[in-house]
């Protein structure tokens, strides 16, 4: 799954303020793809795949998301294959490994998107429900039915919703005749 944890962190990297060579070199480290230094070029192709990618967990449904992800798989998984490099478990691989690294994180992002979703039987991507946030995420929940990017905004579009019925609501004395 890391390539569908990386395609979160970037798709979510973009919609922040953080998009910076430094900040998405940040990002590749953190997912351990190796030789992540990029030129300003390489970076600028990542940013441009990210609004791809952000497809995927915005399709309406799985027919959308599969049409987006072959999208992805044309131009980014060369060729799959197995290996067990680095005395890693098998694991695939779909493009080689001497590839650039902006080929290796298209190809690793697309590749892990189409087998979760595979999986997931075209559920489990999707965008957060609370209005104004640009986030994605990974349903990772038992039941398959989270609608938020974190419990930071589950709880703030509650408490958004409470106020919103307290100020709507009419008090009981508003329509009693006098």
């Amino acid at each position: 799954m890391t390539g569908v944890f990386l395609a979160v962190d970037l798709v979510n990297l973009r919609a922040g303020p953080d998009w910076s060579l430094d900040g998405v070199e940040a990002v590749l480290r953190h997912h351990e793809i190796r030789r992540p230094e990029l030129s300003p070029a390489a970076v600028t192709a990542l940013r441009r795949w990210s609004v791809r990618l952000r497809a995927v967990f915005a399709a309406p449904d799985a027919e959308t998301r599969c049409h987006a992800i072959n999208a992805l798989l044309v131009d980014g998984a060369a060729g799959v294959y197995l290996t067990t490099h680095d005395a890693l478990r098998p694991h695939l691989h779909f493009t080689p490994d001497e590839d650039d690294v902006v080929s290796r994180v298209m190809a690793v992002t697309s590749g892990s998107l189409a087998i979760l979703t595979v999986e997931a039987e075209g559920r489990r991507l999707a965008t957060c429900t609370r209005s104004g946030c640009p986030r994605v995420f990974v349903d990772t929940s038992r039941n398959g039915r989270r609608t938020y990017c974190s419990a930071r905004c589950g709880n703030a579009d509650a408490v958004e919703r409470h106020r919103h019925r307290t100020r709507h609501a009419t008090s009981p004395h508003t329509n009693v005749v006098r």
